[in-house]
């Protein structure tokens, strides 16, 4: 009686150290795939950046002080007070509020694009 007791025991107990073992796997493997999921949406190919240059940004923040939206000193330096005014010129323009001179933004403002922003997708 004692020897089926202890086989009994023991065969339960190795069945519990078996899933545990293949639960442990199971993680593993559902951590690898997400983690390469993640890996493969960051290594999707970004084109490029629209970015405004700092005669731009100065030519911007001279038409945002006329306007009233903002009172630092024309730098061509895209900081904190221009964003927040760059976001009330858009709103007054009914744009999309982005903080961020972007083509629409400086189509409103009649700044030129230069030769490389002509070529980038809209």
């Amino acid at each position: 009686m004692k020897r089926c007791l202890t086989a009994f025991l023991t065969l339960v107990l190795s069945l519990s150290i078996m899933a545990a073992a293949q639960n442990d796997n199971a993680n593993v493997g559902n951590a690898s795939s997400s983690s390469s999921a993640k890996s493969t949406n960051s290594n999707k190919k970004r084109g490029p950046v629209f970015r405004a240059t700092k005669d731009q940004i100065k030519q911007a923040q001279a038409i945002l002080k006329q306007r009233g939206f903002y009172g630092g000193e024309e730098n061509g330096k895209l900081d904190t007070d221009t964003r927040a005014g760059l976001k009330k010129f858009q709103e007054a323009e009914g744009i999309k509020v982005t903080g961020t001179l972007n083509r629409m933004t400086l189509g409103k403002m009649n700044i030129a694009l230069t030769e490389k922003q002509k070529a980038m997708p809209a």
